[in-house]
């Protein structure tokens, strides 16, 4: 199951709201972050985007990440857990058909938006199918 949310205001921050879904929901998620830069950045904002809760996470190279239902990755041979997949990056994962679901998280910038064309454009021509839900109406 291959999911696009367009239409976000904040990337990080919609990641974040989806990570503490997720973990709410007792679902196992590893978030591609494709950059050692772009991984810390969410790993900051998750310890700071909600006063009232906290979403259990560490980097995959972290001793508990495979006790952990949030694990931030950069790197293919990191992954722990195959139930659901964040994608932050800009290139369809190579690994992302290990999982049972992908969620691609697609802002209003409109180099963004082009390059989640692209991706969506790999993904339906392997013969997955998407769905798509506009997050300004949600």
């Amino acid at each position: 199951e291959i999911e696009f949310l367009w239409n976000v205001d904040g990337k990080v921050a919609c990641a974040c709201k989806l990570a503490k879904e997720a973990d709410e929901g007792g679902c196992k998620l590893v978030v591609d972050a494709p950059t050692p830069e772009l991984a810390d950045r969410f790993d900051r904002e998750l310890w700071t985007f909600s006063q009232l809760s906290f979403v259990p996470h560490v980097k995959a190279q972290h001793p508990l990440a495979a006790q952990t239902p949030v694990v931030i990755t950069t790197d293919a041979d990191e992954l722990l857990h195959h139930e659901a997949l964040l994608n932050l990056g800009d290139e369809p994962p190579a690994f992302f058909s290990r999982f049972e679901q992908l969620r691609e998280v697609v802002s209003v910038d409109p180099d963004d938006r082009s390059r989640a064309r692209e991706r969506l454009k790999f993904y339906k021509s392997r013969g997955f199918e998407i769905s798509t839900e506009d997050m300004a109406t949600r």
